[in-house]
């Protein structure tokens, strides 16, 4: 047995960790051997997503740069040779090595290996100098992401029409240009985020204000039941810059045809025209380093969608 292969039997009421158990209950890292089952696990395990959203989201998973000495996908239950819990992780490096998220995502266990749920997130979340992020939990699963030692760093979202925000004197306003050189107020993280998610769909904006670059980007998303066409904002240095320049970010963003955008938010801000939900898109974490609200990137809503 492994480092990554734990097995578990269960014994009057108590899990216990046995090298011989029967039947084999296994936690361990999924592998590329294990991708069609797992396609068929979460197709069945979130009906509400089709088949071509799963394959499409561990496409994403098998070809994206993943830091070494962590899992490209994420961990799987097995009992026998049989699939019956998963959960995808994410892991991207901050500053180098120096700080890493991970997104975890699509958690799942068969009703009948429910008791080993609890062993899955501790596989999972081994990684102690590792910042975990849940960015999209049902609210029915709150109380058990909390007594697993999350915490919730933003409680709600704004949704708003940032072009009928008052105009910003002296903002200019342009998409992203991986060619163009925008001096030092963009540094090489920042450029290579607004890279990397363009590639992922999202619309990267660098707004010009006094010679400084501040950047934005936004992933494509629907809401209220996939009605309305909307902006998610997913990356930006404070939330307050967005508000503040939110007039002439907001009229670049209409004459793509997109009105309303999505926010995470701790309450109403200043100037931004839009309404604030409270305890609506709750987002969580655990680990060493809280995140900043207004920093989804390379997250599940980037790279599988929202």
């Amino acid at each position: 047995m492994n480092s990554d292969e734990l097995v578990f039997r269960k014994i009057s009421g108590r899990i216990e960790l046995r090298p011989d158990a029967l039947p084999r209950i296994r936690c361990r890292q999924i592998d590329e051997n294990d991708l069609e089952g797992l396609t068929a696990l979460l197709t069945k395990a979130f009906p509400k997503r089709t088949r071509s959203y799963w394959v499409h989201a561990i496409q994403q998973l098998a070809t994206r740069e993943t830091p070494a000495s962590y899992p490209r996908f994420g961990y799987l239950l097995e009992s026998g040779r049989v699939q019956v819990g998963v959960i995808l992780l994410i892991f991207s490096a901050q500053n180098g090595d120096a700080r890493v998220k991970c997104s975890a995502s699509s958690w799942y266990v068969d009703p009948d290996y429910r008791a080993y749920a609890g062993l899955l997130i501790s596989a999972a979340h081994r990684h102690r100098d590792v910042t975990y992020v849940n960015i999209s939990p049902d609210i029915t699963t709150w109380p058990t992401i909390e007594a697993n030692g999350f915490q919730c760093y933003c409680s709600g979202e704004i949704i708003a029409i940032p072009a009928l925000s008052p105009p910003a004197a002296d903002i200019r306003v342009y998409e992203f240009d991986a060619n163009c050189d925008y001096g030092p107020a963009l540094n090489k993280e920042e450029r290579n985020t607004l890279v990397s998610h363009a590639a992922y769909g999202c619309l990267a904006y660098i707004a010009i204000e006094q010679g400084r670059a501040i950047p934005f980007a936004f992933m494509p998303r629907r809401s209220f039941r996939g009605i309305l066409p909307t902006l998610q904002l997913v990356y930006c240095r404070d939330v307050l810059d967005f508000a503040r320049l939110a007039g002439p970010i907001g009229r670049m963003l209409m004459k793509r045809g997109s009105l309303f955008v999505r926010l995470d938010a701790e309450g109403p801000l200043p100037g931004l025209v839009g309404k604030y939900f409270r305890d609506r898109g709750r987002r969580y974490f655990k680990g060493p380093n809280r995140p900043r609200i207004g920093d989804l990137t390379f997250s599940e809503g980037v790279l599988f969608g929202f």
